[in-house]
Order: structure tokens, then sequence, then C-alpha cells
């Protein structure tokens, strides 16, 4: 006598908790996540077993590139607008509400303050190209970098100062922005670095 088949059922798993669980996972990543700045000069940092934390706000970062290029950026748009104001009036220019808004935007730049207005009105995707950056006049005979700095502390007096440099930078150039920070009597600043792992006793 032939066996009875018993017809087979396809499997069925319910995917509705395991969508809804992932989803909130995601959703909170998402709202806790810092996203990393985009800078405009990749910068690979020394290594340091330095363990203590740059803050998250209220940071003036300080970037030198490898061929001495000096970039310039604080965190909060309300306090770039007012910097990009204060900075107009002491060289005795003009910026437009558009321009403010579009600068407040601007996570860091290293321009001349003269050519500033045409950096601003660029695309930002044209402001990341290198010929766009020619770095923050530095030298003695026009410091803008100093000035930037003198003003930003003005703006916001709880700002800490980080320099960020990349290893194969010649020291002179990082000379010249300590001097700076020097002749403004600013000796607390942080030097960002690449953790390295502490050696073993």
């Amino acid at each position: 006598m032939p066996k009875v088949k018993v017809p087979r059922k396809s499997t069925f798993i319910d995917m509705t908790a395991m969508c809804d669980v992932a989803s909130l996972l995601l959703t909170f990543f998402i709202l806790t996540s810092n996203f990393t700045q985009k800078e405009p000069v990749i910068v690979a940092t020394p290594p340091s077993i330095s363990q203590i934390k740059i803050p998250e706000s209220n940071i003036m970062q300080v970037l030198i590139g490898k061929q001495g290029k000096v970039f310039f950026g604080i965190d909060g748009n309300d306090k770039r607008a007012e910097l990009l104001k204060k900075m107009a009036d002491v060289y005795h220019l003009s910026f437009t509400k558009e321009q403010i808004k579009r600068f407040s935007v601007v996570n860091s730049f290293g321009v001349p303050i003269e050519k500033l207005k045409y950096f601003i009105d660029m695309k930002p995707e044209d402001r990341d190209k290198d010929v766009n950056n020619p770095g923050m006049p530095i030298d003695s005979m026009d410091n803008q970098f100093k000035e930037w700095v003198r003003y930003a502390k003005i703006v916001n007096p709880k700002i800490t100062i980080a320099i960020k440099a990349d290893s194969g930078t010649p020291f002179p150039f990082i000379k010249r922005v300590l001097k700076t920070m020097d002749e403004l009597k600013e000796y607390r600043f942080n030097l960002i670095t690449a953790m390295e792992e502490e050696p073993k006793i």
C-alpha cells in the first residue's frame, strides 16, 4: 500500500519585528553620531600616546598642510558670522547678508581676506580645489592669521585652540604658527595627533 504524502508547506517568518529593530538602531546611530567635517587639505598627523580628548564644541582648529599652507576654522554658525563681521570692520570690507550666511557654514578655509568674497561665492565643490586654497597669510609683513585668531578669541573667549599639522610639514612652518600664538600670548593649545599604543614595560 503506497504511503500518503503530506503536502509540504513553505515556512513563513514574520520579519516585521526585525525590520522595526533595524530601523530603530539605524535612527539611533544617525542621531547620536558626530560626522567628521570635511577639511580643505588632507593632514596625516604624527603618532602620539596622549589620551587627552579635544572638546567637541568651542573649538578653533588650525590646519598646517605638508607645503606649509595654513587653514583656519571655528565651530558655530553664529560665531563664524560674527567673526566675519569683525574682520570686515578691521580690513574695511563689506559682505552681503547672503555672503555672511554662506560663510557661516564653511568649516575651515585658507585664503587671504581680500579674496574671501570670491571664495564665499564659489560652489562648495570648487572651494575644495587646491588652486582655490592658497593658505592664509602668516608672514611678518601680512599676518592675517594672527587677526583671525585674535578676533576669534573675542567672539568666543571660551574657545579651545587645536593645531593639526601634517607629519611631513617642515618645522619652520609650524614654528611660524607657534610664534604667532606667542605674540598673542596664547600659551595653551592642543596638538592633534594620531593615536598610538602605549609601549609595554
